[in-house]
């Protein structure tokens, strides 16, 4: 047991949480090591230094899928490709703003040279133009960091991009609960139940069942069932009605903690600029798309939709 890290110091030390080491394992990343006297994953050092080398890349946004190509090879040959699409990438991407930037800025001055004082609304619509055209003209690097802080400071802003998102509707339906559980105990019982009973349920949406919520810190599976299902079937476990509503959808590709925190930051940022706030009555609901392993291993990642609930603002 000397020179083992539990699962508690390694969420401590890189602020990643006991979800995200399991879903790194489950990809096949990493490998942690269990003893018959002992009920939790440890990590040695081996594990630690390729966690290392995993949280370095998604930092970069570099994907688990080329993360396991780089991992399974020996050599520089993939990893310099992985990084010179990326560079690539964000080649085209500068491209496409700064041919963006030189459109806006084309219709600016379109919008000035027309006659556009005399109406109140265009007027206001003027004013807004010159402004933005400051913002942008005005657009530049501050200070002098360090390679690494300017490295963090970039990405932070990149990550700040705001996705496209989906507005949807989710019918009521009747579902079991699993109750609250900690997150460790997320793939345990109520799974292995789930899996027993397969003939209970009905898909919500898409082609998958569940969803999953965080209550209070805990999180909670419920699992649309078939309206022939009763309390007595789904003993110990209880049955509840699912209002539906309006949610604001959006899609982590790699499903770690680290995307999803960005993919529901983003869909604030998002809900900001319309009619739309945030329910608080309802949690946000996060759904797996693909439950079948073979499209899931043939992805190369797990892809998650969230769904955070809405309503129209009060006048």
């Amino acid at each position: 047991m000397e020179n083992l890290a539990k699962i508690r110091e390694i969420s401590v030390k890189y602020n990643i949480s006991a979800r995200t080491l399991r879903y790194y394992e489950d990809m096949g990343l990493i490998k942690s090591i269990r003893s018959d006297d002992y009920a939790y994953r440890l990590y040695d050092e081996s594990a630690i230094k390729c966690l290392e080398k995993i949280l370095i890349l998604r930092r970069l946004n570099i994907s688990i899928k080329d993360i396991k190509r780089i991992f399974n090879t020996t050599g520089s040959e993939v990893v310099l490709d992985v990084l010179g699409k990326k560079v690539n990438h964000i080649d085209e991407e500068i491209s496409l703003l700064y041919e963006l930037k030189k459109i806006v800025l084309e219709f600016i001055n379109q919008i000035k040279k027309s006659d556009f004082e005399k109406e109140t609304d265009v007027k206001l619509l003027y004013e807004k133009a010159r402004d933005i055209e400051t913002q942008i003209e005005n657009i530049d690097y501050n200070g002098n960091p360090t390679t690494a802080n300017r490295f963090f400071e970039v990405t932070e802003r990149l990550n700040n991009k705001v996705p496209d998102i989906m507005i949807v509707r989710i019918p009521k339906f009747r579902a079991v609960t699993s109750g609250p559980m900690a997150y460790d105990k997320l793939f345990g019982e109520f799974q292995f139940w789930q899996e027993a009973h397969n003939d209970f349920y009905e898909p919500i949406i898409f082609d998958s069942p569940d969803f999953l919520w965080e209550v209070n810190e805990n999180l909670e599976w419920i699992w649309r069932i078939k309206d022939t299902i009763t309390e007595a079937d789904v003993a110990p476990y209880e049955i509840i009605e699912h209002p539906g509503g309006l949610y604001a959808a959006a899609v982590s590709i790699d499903g770690d903690d680290e995307s999803s925190s960005k993919v529901l930051h983003k869909i604030e940022k998002w809900i900001e600029k319309t009619n739309f706030v945030i329910d608080k009555r309802s949690p946000t609901l996060v759904h797996m798309i693909y439950v079948d392993d073979e499209i899931r291993k043939g992805l190369g990642y797990h892809q998650l939709n969230f769904y955070a609930p809405v309503k129209l603002k009060q006048n």
